[in-house]
């Protein structure tokens, strides 16, 4: 991979767009949040009747949450759905035309039927015909998807969640810079969920200009509860608790049970003058040290200034062969390779282990000769707790956690513990 100097106009300084009354942040990457909402209501109203009588490619739910992402700039400097060029760019050298790093592509997949006649605009559309966009078509060329999987993931194993996905894709891509009326009307996570601009004025307000900013799919543990807190106390400022909610793993924990895990354990066990709970809809590629670089990327947009990554950061699970899709610190050494490029420092999540006797976690290279140590795989929790009914033991989860995971699991058959 060529090595591209980050571009002049990155700034890594502080916005003064933070809003009044606080202190300023980071700039976000590139250097302003793209904003690609049509906010007059004049403009908007002469769109959307344009819009009414163009070819409509619904989007997936996956679709909706990356147009949503785009639209309120979590993906600044991009401002569009990639062209080919772009697209390969990002595929093999993880550069946007602009040479601003960025490590996953993004387009419209669109059915052949759509394109007939090649229109030059296209409404996008929720899965129940909802227009949200009206978007300038400024490109058309052939989805290879598996080429595209091995690019980002690495390879195309049968087992991965998004080469699974994939497969049901449609056959086109689209690229254009979209004009969006309404975000999408999936979500049910109401003042949770704050854009870039509004967890931005939300972070300055409470005035620290280091923010720490920690990513997770899952319901949070007494581990990962330790590691963040342990963040915070070594360099400060404000903890950004910013669990993605867009789409994850079929067997993942439901977004709704997830989101009162995360208001229960933030309310009871968390200082709220220096912690910020706010939902993310990105959804996840599970491409472990691309994706640990993006996430990143996002944060600074968000105004992080750290994020904390983990053992196998953004890591789908076993392969089908049983064998880890990527090393276990692969994604550490990804983002910390790009750490300065970006403007956000990595805090290496540590391996900690619980001594049982003295009811407190350690690293996992300071535990004392001897001690006793307690620990619970995810089969257990499943097999051994969740269905028999059992509480899992505080010291693994908080009570509050518990009792949701027992509900997850009597739904689902599976509340599958995880980063």
């Amino acid at each position: 991979m060529t090595r591209h100097p980050g571009p002049a106009s990155d700034p890594a300084g502080p916005s003064s767009a933070d809003g009044p009354g606080g202190v300023e942040l980071i700039s976000p990457f590139g250097g302003s949040l793209v904003d690609l909402i049509v906010h007059d209501p004049d403009e908007r109203a002469s769109l959307l009747e344009r819009a009414q009588n163009l070819p409509v490619a619904p989007l997936s739910l996956r679709g909706q949450y990356d147009l949503e992402m785009l639209a309120v700039g979590a993906f600044s400097p991009l401002d569009r759905f990639m062209a080919r060029s772009e697209y390969e760019s990002v595929l093999y050298e993880m550069r946007l035309r602009s040479g601003h790093l960025f490590p996953i592509p993004l387009a419209v997949p669109c059915r052949e039927e759509v394109l007939r006649g090649h229109p030059r605009e296209i409404a996008l559309s929720d899965e129940q015909g909802v227009i949200l966009a009206l978007l300038e078509v400024d490109e058309v060329y052939p989805a290879d998807v598996l080429r595209e999987m091995r690019a980002v993931l690495g390879g195309r194993d049968s087992a991965h969640p998004l080469v699974i996905e994939a497969k049901r894709w449609p056959s086109h891509y689209l690229a254009g810079r979209p004009r969006v009326f309404d975000l999408p009307r999936h979500r049910v996570h109401g003042p949770l969920c704050l854009t870039p601009t509004q967890t931005r004025a939300r972070l300055a307000a409470m005035g620290h200009s280091t923010v720490v900013a920690f990513q997770t799919r899952n319901p949070m543990h007494r581990i990962h509860e330790e590691l963040t807190k342990r963040a915070l106390e070594a360099v400060g400022g404000t903890l950004l608790i910013h669990p993605a909610v867009g789409v994850t793993r079929p067997q993942d924990v439901g977004y709704a049970l997830r989101v009162e895990a995360y208001e229960a354990l933030v309310r009871n066990y968390y200082d709220p003058s220096t912690t910020l709970l706010s939902l993310m809809p990105l959804s996840m590629r599970f491409a472990g040290p691309r994706e640990a670089v993006w996430h990143a990327i996002i944060r600074r947009n968000y105004g992080a200034t750290h994020l904390i990554v983990g053992r196998d950061h953004a890591g789908p699970g076993p392969d089908s062969h049983g064998v880890p899709f990527y090393g276990p610190y692969d994604a550490q050494a990804m983002a910390e390779h790009y750490s300065d490029e970006i403007g956000v420092k990595t805090i290496l999540a540590r391996e900690l282990a619980y001594l049982t006797d003295e009811d407190r976690y350690v690293d996992l290279n300071e535990v004392p000769y001897g001690a006793r140590v307690s620990s619970i795989s995810g089969t257990q929790v499943r097999e051994e707790y969740l269905a028999k009914g059992r509480m899992l033991p505080e010291w693994f989860t908080r009570p509050e956690v518990a009792e949701i995971l027992q509900r997850a699991y009597a739904q689902t058959g599976d509340a599958t513990p995880g980063p």
